[in-house]
């Protein structure tokens, strides 16, 4: 007999290309409806509620209410952290869906990954943090030290807020298109949320894309050059 977990099940739900194109348009973050999916997925609203049943019912996302309205999220941390590492995976093996187009380069630049910055930004953070002695790193473990923790907090981070969730303060999550490590956890969402709230970026509609103000990206490049 058998023992252990059943990755095929996970495997089977992720395998789907409808399905996979549907995860990956929740890796913004963003609650989506049905229909929003269907639309990323490119199949009809009826085979989009099959597929949304299924990746319910294997505990990937979640189903969110607002009235007569329903969303579709990520369950959770950990889902949005297992779907990106297939996504870097993926793409250190070569396998990659290109995408001609103007949004292709801006993604590189900086996207959202699930909550936290990724792309060339979001390893540029990571690095820079390493390099000031602000984050130590110890494989894929992450930790903030005394003179990182000041730095937040002069940036307006609320580090006992942080420190108060469940989750890990810092993490390092593997970037599918810079193949290195950018910063994730509760600081990352943090320091994201930050740059939005500064006026320094905002979202892109309909994507995954950050953008950055000229003054923003001035203000970045001089905190993490």
């Amino acid at each position: 007999m058998k023992e252990g977990p059943d990755i095929s099940q996970i495997g089977a739900l992720i395998g789907d290309p409808a399905r996979a194109n549907m995860l990956t348009a929740l890796m913004g973050g963003q609650a989506l409806t049905a229909s929003e999916l269907a639309g990323a997925a490119g199949v009809t609203l009826q085979t989009t509620s099959a597929h949304l049943a299924k990746l319910e019912a294997g505990g990937l996302i979640a189903q969110r209410k607002q009235g007569r309205h329903r969303y579709f999220a990520l369950a959770d941390d950990e889902a949005g952290r297992l779907l990106e590492s297939i996504m870097g995976y993926a793409a250190n093996r070569g396998h990659l869906r290109t995408r001609p187009g103007p949004k292709d380069p801006a993604l590189r630049k900086a996207r959202v990954c699930y909550n936290h910055l990724a792309g060339d930004y979001g390893v540029r953070l990571l690095d820079r943090l390493v390099a000031d002695g602000d984050v130590t790193l110890d494989g894929d473990d992450a930790a903030l030290t005394p003179a990182g923790e000041m730095r937040m907090a002069a940036l307006g981070i609320d580090m006992p807020a942080l420190k108060a969730q469940r989750r890990p303060v810092c993490r390092t999550c593997l970037d599918w298109s810079e193949r290195r490590s950018h910063l994730a956890g509760s600081l990352g969402e943090a320091l994201l949320a930050r740059f939005i709230a500064n006026g320094w970026a905002k979202r892109e509609k309909n994507s995954r894309a950050v953008r950055f103000t000229g003054e923003g990206e001035r203000e970045f490049v001089a905190l993490f050059p």
